[in-house]
């Protein structure tokens, strides 16, 4: 084997402690921010860390007194999960005989890119006829109506993802299973979904995210805690004209606990699905 340098190795070490201090730093520091009574952070020169440990604003955000700051935080965070994993089943179940059939019927192609072309336009331009179409069918201010919303936008994306899964499994596989006298769902059920099911946890997961820190339409759409999610909670938190920004920060602690216990959860997926993908022959 050949070996590596030591300044080789050195450097790329170096180069991995760089990368984890720029990605955790912030989040460190919004945990800090979250803990420290609030003369701590108005103090100058700032206090890297607090002179006593404050969880008041957890107790505060996870309480569920009626009418209270803690109720409007879980009601938007429940919502937030009612929206993200409805979207993301939708379009996963969406996706997936889209991508196939682009993957497997070059000729349609065309469609596909077609699809992607839409977000090349601006959130902004779609808002007057989301929101009409909304408030035609009676959706405005409602949880199913921003998951509907939400599918426009993930549905595509997830396309993208699984039809590059599906382009790197051998048509030879499906082909040999058809002679043999396997029925299209079969091979889909048996065959191809399980090889592909690395790529389709990553797209579950990417999408799950992309709709959990959506902002913008949720800010249009909903106006109360009947559908608010969890980003315009936290945006709420900030509107007023004196700013707690221990709880806003807590609040951002709490929010990034979800994604990354689905992390945590889709990694595992992941890697079922690397080990169960194999083809016996």
């Amino acid at each position: 084997m050949e070996r590596q340098s030591p300044l080789f190795s050195v450097f790329i070490h170096a180069s991995a402690l760089v990368l984890a201090i720029v990605v955790l730093a912030p989040v460190a520091w919004l945990f800090i921010m979250s803990i420290s009574p609030a003369a701590d952070l108005s103090a100058k020169p700032l206090a890297w860390w607090p002179s006593e440990i404050d969880l008041s604003r957890y107790r505060t955000l996870l309480s569920a007194v009626e009418n209270s700051a803690g109720a409007a935080f879980i009601a938007s965070l429940l919502n937030s999960l009612k929206v993200a994993g409805m979207a993301t089943l939708a379009a996963v179940v969406v996706a997936v005989p889209a991508a196939w059939a682009v993957s497997r019927t070059p000729s349609v192609s065309w469609s596909f890119y077609v699809v992607i072309a839409t977000y090349m336009l601006p959130p902004v331009a779609l808002a007057v006829p989301l929101y009409m179409g909304l408030a035609h069918f009676g959706l405005l201010n409602s949880v199913f109506g921003l998951a509907l919303v939400y599918l426009t936008i993930l549905a595509p994306f997830t396309t993208w993802l699984l039809k590059s899964g599906f382009d790197t499994i051998p048509r030879e596989i499906e082909s040999a299973a058809m002679i043999d006298g396997a029925r299209l769902d079969h091979i889909l059920r048996l065959l191809t979904l399980p090889l592909a099911a690395p790529v389709m946890a990553t797209s579950a997961l990417f999408a799950f995210l992309l709709a959990w820190d959506e902002f913008f339409y949720a800010l249009l759409f909903t106006s109360d805690q009947r559908a608010k999610t969890l980003t315009v909670a936290i945006a709420d938190l900030a509107g007023g004209r004196v700013s707690d920004y221990g709880l806003i920060a807590t609040a951002g602690v709490l929010a990034a606990l979800p994604p990354v216990l689905v992390g945590l959860v889709m990694q595992r997926a992941l890697i079922s699905g690397l080990t169960s993908g194999g083809v016996k022959g």
